[in-house]
């Protein structure tokens, strides 16, 4: 089962959405997005062994609140609470610090556990820092929580079909904006070559050579 949530701190609204169990999470680490960012609790020192929601934040088509680390403070803020709120060492504590890095920076190898990852590249992870569970912020996000089972693989073909007409009718439009230029440039060939013909240069020039034929 997969957990969404709808942020309305930006708009338009963004959704949130994270595995209930370790076996959803590695699912999840198959179907993601590339432009979907990942959240999780940092672990590291004294939170080296606090267990962690897996959450994912998904923009609208065209990311209209920027790429992952240009996201608006108030976004990553409700996906940072949500994923402190959902660990359950996490919830228990202040001061949490929770990254986050896009979707295709995630690394998994076959050695790995259930639900463990590492990232390709360090330089690619932000972080926030949570000093206390905002129960107004998880309060919000809650309400708007919707549980259900997920074909993952069917909307990946859905998505790649998808994706395969969209791309199909640019190259369509393409060609025809390209055809269009071409026959526009054509046109205005013919229009200098026309408009040439009748210049005083051209008249003078054909009377030289009225003139020679004569002679």
């Amino acid at each position: 089962m997969v957990l969404f949530f709808t942020s309305r701190a930006v708009d338009p609204p963004v959704t949130i959405y994270m595995g209930r169990d370790k076996v959803e999470n590695e699912e999840l680490l198959r179907y993601g997005l590339p432009t979907d960012v990942w959240f999780h609790v940092e672990q590291v020192g004294h939170n080296s062994k606090l267990s962690s929601a897996h959450v994912y934040l998904r923009q609208p088509e065209g990311e209209p609140h920027g790429e992952w680390d240009k996201l608006p403070p108030a976004l990553v803020n409700d996906a940072a609470q949500l994923v402190k709120a959902n660990s359950i060492e996490g919830n228990k504590r202040d001061n949490v610090t929770i990254i986050y890095t896009p979707f295709p920076n995630l690394k998994k190898t076959g050695d790995m556990a259930v639900g463990q990852v590492s990232f390709h590249s360090d330089k690619k992870v932000k972080r926030a820092h949570v000093p206390a569970r905002d129960n107004a912020i998880v309060n919000r996000l809650n309400k708007t929580k919707v549980e259900k089972e997920v074909d993952h693989e069917g909307d990946r073909q859905a998505r790649l079909k998808e994706e395969g007409r969209r791309k199909k009718a640019e190259a369509l439009e393409r060609g025809r904006l390209e055809q269009e230029q071409k026959k526009a440039w054509e046109e205005q060939k013919k229009q200098r070559t026309y408009e040439g013909m009748y210049t005083e240069e051209a008249f003078a020039e054909r009377e030289a050579w009225s003139d020679d034929d004569f002679m």
